[in-house]
């Protein structure tokens, strides 16, 4: 909270010039402060009357907050995969602080719940209800919020996914804790703090992150970031709760849903062949659309390609798309800018087709082929057939 002493003012302005936010102006010659104020101080340091004073909320006592929490989205009653996989990084990060890692699921008839504890979950919390059946973020937020509130973790983490990335600032502002966004790396450093890795301007330099004050540590992660362990018999606990009536009320009414048909669904697809700007055209991706049926693979897009209309928002790879990481990932006239590459680095195999030698996706390929993409793919598709052929 920040305030002002008309009385000590004297209306020099110096607040009004130091102020690098405009949250400052003079009116009636004293200073008025608006609504987007960050409380950075500057304006009461340069105050040589002490006319400004800021106060700031207690910290919190953030010592018995224990535990690492994951949210279990669910969709149709099937746990996501980048549920296991914020499992596999939230086991070694709980075993390194020696805390407990806990799971929790809203829903209806969700299946194989038990499984998540052959990847690493001590204890699954499970609120079952027919109004969590579908996703209702109003809802879904009350009883997260006051679960958490109850068994204080220290860290909670959510999947980046349509239904997280709109979870998880709600979330946040219950608990008025921090939030980091579209995380890439997950690490505690040696004071116990989460250090929380994301791509920042233009992903041009990769921000460390830290949440000192406030618990939750809160932050949601890209699917197929991180790496899921291998089942194994593991003990886990599962807890059955009962959802308090007046967390499940709600002025949001869900009129209908639209099923994706996951015809495109490049999230779980094993092989990728992918364009660029240097397709040329719309047309292009015709082409690589041969050539990924020859493959038994789906097509995809890097932005660019995407902005200039020639593929779809749905299958757009990077870091304003998706992360993908299938077996073979086929990069036809893409660059590789930071940007892509985010989105499609840690697939198993990258093949580059690009007529620039110098372009960056050969630093990433594990086969780079220096071709015009027109001439060498027609002649590789029917090397494939003529493979099937003689099968």
């Amino acid at each position: 909270m920040i305030t002002i002493d008309r009385e000590k003012c004297i209306g020099c302005g110096e607040c009004v010039d130091v102020c690098v936010f405009g949250s400052i102006s003079m009116k009636d010659n004293h200073p008025i402060i608006s609504d987007d104020c960050r409380l950075c101080g500057s304006c009461a340091k340069v105050c040589q009357y002490n006319a400004i004073e800021i106060k700031r909320e207690k910290k919190k006592k953030v010592t018995d907050w224990r535990g690492i929490l994951i949210f279990g989205e669910q969709r149709d009653g099937v746990i996501l995969e980048v549920v296991y996989e914020l499992l596999g990084k939230g086991r070694k990060l709980a075993d390194s602080i020696n805390e407990p890692l806990l799971c929790v699921i809203l829903g209806k008839f969700v299946a194989e719940i038990n499984k998540l504890a052959l990847y690493g979950a001590d204890e699954i919390h499970y609120f079952e209800d027919v109004k969590l059946e579908s996703f209702n973020c109003e809802i879904y937020s009350n009883i997260i919020s006051n679960f958490i509130k109850k068994i204080k973790p220290s860290i909670f983490l959510i999947g980046a996914t349509s239904i997280g990335r709109e979870l998880g600032p709600r979330v946040a502002a219950k608990l008025k804790t921090g939030l980091t966004a579209d995380c890439t790396g997950l690490e505690v450093n040696k004071e116990g703090l989460l250090v929380q890795t994301r791509p920042a301007f233009g992903g041009n330099i990769m921000a460390s992150i830290i949440c000192p004050n406030s618990r939750p540590q809160m932050a949601t992660v890209r699917p197929k970031v991180m790496k899921k362990l291998e089942a194994k018999e593991r003990e886990g606990k599962l807890f059955n709760h009962v959802v308090n009536s007046e967390l499940i009320d709600s002025s949001i009414k869900i009129l209908g849903e639209i099923k994706f048909n996951g015809q495109c669904d490049i999230n779980n697809a094993e092989i990728i062949v992918s364009g660029g700007l240097g397709v040329g055209k719309k047309e292009g991706f015709d082409l690589l659309e041969k050539l990924a049926l020859e493959l038994n693979g789906v097509i995809a897009a890097s932005r660019p390609a995407v902005d200039a209309g020639w593929a779809d928002p749905n299958i757009q790879v990077g870091m304003s798309g998706k992360v993908v990481q299938p077996h073979l990932y086929v990069a036809c006239g893409i660059s590789g800018a930071v940007q892509h590459r985010v989105g499609m680095e840690t697939s198993d195999v990258i093949v580059a087709i690009n007529k620039d030698e110098r372009a960056p996706i050969f630093d990433i390929a594990d086969f780079g082929i220096v071709a015009d993409l027109y001439d060498f793919i027609p002649k590789f598709i029917q090397n494939l057939k003529n493979s099937k052929a003689q099968i």
